[in-house]
């Protein structure tokens, strides 16, 4: 095998890629395997065409192989049956599964960065409107002196001699299957092929900085406590000036001193005094919209409710508002003066109720009572 043309045992050209020569190798794998061809002679032409594609391979033993070099080291002598010394397990999975047992080649610099969250305190009408803020952020930003190189100006980063460039160190470990070549991260380089042997004095090489920036936001209408905005592209920069993140804002509302919402609805409670309930009257009513004069009906009951159409939050994302809903609680004198108790006796005895009867209504039943009456046709 060390005489043969490795080139035409993969059946490619002399300047045939990286790319085409991992192709050729995979069609052939697949039907060659001795899993899928224990035929000896297919056999011994499947070990002729990996002992090419590991020379083929790396692009060190092929420039060797090229040169009229010794490459016969380069998984010679593997068995039929099993995995020779430098035998490309990981190629073996990519011919007949379609993919790489791992990541390979090295890994970028650029990462992309993390998300941040910020708190933004609101008062009602801020939520119920709208409105803009400026915020001050405390994030990473891309390095001004390296451009998120990492490296300082002038130099670059140099390739790994551990690796050469590659990212990952291949061993041979045994295992139930034979010898079986792993990759792993160089060790060196931390997979990056590289090594940055000048880092930047202003990230310490790591292509970003922290800094404080003043960005302006919308708010939009209608948002309530524990609502989160997201703000794409806003967030920290990436190790190596990679993109940036996700900014979001997390809605807090302030409690209102009148309005407690509930959803799009606002409601609140108005002390009303009997003589008031009774006679009917005009309520000034603050709103969110200004002042605004409701009418109270005579013979207002305690517990009834005075609806404002509209007079609510406004609807995230959609048209409309929601209602202002007044609830009346009609209070009754407990301190009266002779004059007032008297007046209040003339006008029970004027509608006869200086002894009222009362008007009783049936408690809540309990569950066997309602079986019962159930059973009796009630």
């Amino acid at each position: 095998m060390a005489n043969s043309d490795y080139y035409a045992t993969l059946g490619v050209r002399r300047d045939a890629s990286q790319d085409e020569i991992k192709k050729a190798y995979r069609r052939l794998a697949r039907e060659l395997h001795p899993d899928v061809n224990p035929d000896p002679d297919t056999q011994e032409r499947f070990k002729e065409i990996t002992q090419a594609y590991e020379v083929l391979s790396d692009p060190n033993k092929r420039q060797m192989y090229d040169l009229g070099g010794d490459s016969s080291f380069a998984g010679a002598g593997a068995g039929a049956a099993g995995f020779g010394a430098g035998f490309p397990f990981s190629d073996i999975m990519d011919a007949f599964f379609g993919t790489a047992a791992g990541a390979r080649g090295p890994r970028s610099r650029a990462r992309r960065g993390r998300n941040a969250t910020i708190r933004v305190e609101l008062d009602l009408r801020e939520t119920a409107f709208g409105t803009t803020r400026e915020l001050v952020v405390d994030t990473a930003v891309v390095c001004e002196v390296c451009h998120g190189a990492g490296a300082s100006p002038g130099t670059h980063p140099d390739t790994c001699d551990m690796c050469n460039g590659r990212g990952e160190i291949s061993q041979v470990t045994r295992s139930f299957l034979g010898q079986v070549m792993t990759s792993r991260p160089c060790p060196q380089c931390g997979g990056f092929g590289t090594i940055i042997r000048h880092p930047c004095q202003e990230c310490s090489g790591d292509g970003r900085v922290r800094t404080r920036r003043t960005i302006k936001v919308r708010i939009p209408a209608g948002v309530e406590d524990g609502t989160h905005i997201q703000l794409a592209g806003e967030g920290e920069v990436g190790p190596g000036g990679g993109p940036p993140g996700d900014l979001f804002l997390e809605i807090v509302e302030r409690a209102h001193e009148i309005f407690e919402r509930r959803g799009d609805d606002l409601h609140c409670t108005v002390q009303l005094p009997m003589t008031a309930a009774a006679l009917g009257t005009v309520l000034a009513v603050e709103t969110l919209d200004g002042t605004e004069e409701v009418d109270v009906r005579p013979g207002t009951q305690s517990g009834q409710v005075i609806t404002m159409f509209g007079r609510g939050v406004q609807r995230l994302n959609e048209s409309g508002r929601g209602d202002l809903l007044i609830h009346v609680n009609v209070e009754t004198p407990s301190k009266l003066d002779t004059q007032q108790e008297d007046l209040l006796r003339e006008l029970a005895r004027l509608r006869g109720e200086e002894r009222p009867p009362g008007k009783f209504a049936p408690g809540q039943q309990g569950f066997f009572s309602r079986l019962r009456d159930a059973f009796n046709g009630r």
